[in-house]
């Protein structure tokens, strides 16, 4: 047993056995012991392993490992090529010096069945698109942008909203449009369909096959028979190319060109300005303002109180033409109710404040009722006042 190192500690040594890779763990405790893991499985369990023939009656210790040297497990040899951090140190710790790590060798069989894929021709042209990466790294990512398109032909020339949605999975744009109420207008699934926008919009109508993502050429033509020899045109002769519109292209205050129709980006939402803030560092998102203030809300006077009723009721009557009872605060009065010596009423003493000698010296009791904040007032009677 070594001094310092707990029962817990492992030494990991990485091994190859062939084309297969191997793990080594040696357990330093009370006595020394091994463990061979494959990535696929356990194919030495944890134990003492003794040495290599002529010196069976002996085990494998910590002087018999270091990088770039052969072991023998059971008659099969395993070559040590680098080991963890951990093992470093407490090698380095120990004494031993440390050999440079090694090289995983090839396995015979990929090489040569790489060979013969290299040899191999495919039947027809092929060129590899790689879309993937694009769509896992940005599919759910939707920049929107709220736009206005004024149409000069409409009947009464009345700006329209629509919402632009561009799509950092495959760059494509859809747009919808934002139809009020009670304006006239069908309402439409979409104002443009999901797909890639063209900048130079309306164009004449191609041939099928004209636009492709693969530009083919027939080498040989009609020189051997009817039979061509194609190949990939890496050069793209003869290719049309369209430029669409892609995310540098849309910001606040650009006008775009939807197929014709002048359409100008206003507003973003906030994950569209984060987006343009971190990878393109715009910091400008002033909103272009495209609607007409709203008018101001007419008040609704408030006739004066007839008297009748009290001055709640006269009031919901005010509010609707269907006569509504004045909504009461029952929680309210359940918890501010008398309740035994609990009165919860206010009261006041009061006098008039007049220069009448008469009323001068009468006397009121105001009281506060906190149930429904009601209010009631008496007059405390007095003897030989001439006041009945």
């Amino acid at each position: 047993k070594l001094e310092g190192i707990s029962e817990d500690n492992l030494v990991q040594l990485d091994c190859v056995f062939l084309e297969e890779k191997l793990v080594i763990l040696i357990s330093i405790g009370d006595y020394f012991s091994l463990k061979v893991l494959l990535l696929k499985g356990t194919i030495v369990r944890r134990h003492r392993i003794p040495l290599p023939s002529p010196n069976e009656d002996q085990f494998y210790t910590i002087d018999h490992f270091n990088i770039n040297t052969e072991v023998i497990f059971y008659s099969r040899r395993y070559k040590i090529i680098d080991c963890d951090q951990f093992t470093k140190n407490f090698l380095r710790k120990m004494g031993f010096k440390l050999n440079p790590p090694g090289n995983c060798p090839d396995d015979p069989y990929t090489k040569e069945r790489q060979k013969i894929l290299d040899s191999m021709n495919p039947l027809r042209p092929y060129e590899r698109i790689d879309t993937l990466k694009q769509f896992l790294e940005h599919d759910g990512h939707v920049l929107r942008f709220y736009c206005v398109w004024d149409d000069p032909e409409s009947l009464f020339h009345d700006p329209r909203e629509l919402v632009l949605h561009y799509y950092l999975s495959d760059d494509t744009i859809d747009i919808k449009e934002v139809i009020p109420v009670n304006s006239g207008r069908d309402v439409v699934p979409l104002f443009l369909r999901r797909d890639k926008l063209p900048k130079y919009a309306p164009t004449g109508l191609y041939q099928p096959g004209t636009i492709t993502s693969r530009t083919v050429l027939n080498v040989f033509g009609n020189l051997v028979g009817n039979r061509g020899r194609y190949m990939l045109d890496n050069r793209k002769t003869g290719a049309v190319h369209q430029e669409f519109y892609r995310d540098s292209d849309l910001k606040i205050g650009a006008v775009i060109n939807v197929w014709g129709r002048q359409i100008m980006l206003c507003d973003c939402d906030e994950f569209t300005k984060d987006y343009y803030r971190t990878k393109y560092g715009i910091e400008d998102f002033t909103p272009v303002p495209y609607k007409a203030p709203p008018p101001p809300k007419a008040e609704k006077p408030i006739p004066p109180y007839t008297g009748f009723g009290s001055e709640e009721d006269s009031l919901c009557s005010c509010m609707s033409l269907l006569l509504k009872p004045p909504q009461k605060d029952f929680k309210k009065f359940m918890e501010k109710d008398r309740c035994g010596l609990e009165s919860n009423t206010l009261r006041f003493l009061a006098k008039l404040v007049t220069d009448s000698p008469i009323d001068k010296d009468r006397k009121f009791i105001i009281c506060y009722f906190l149930s429904d904040d009601t209010i009631s007032v008496f007059e405390h009677t007095q003897r030989n006042t001439g006041k009945i």
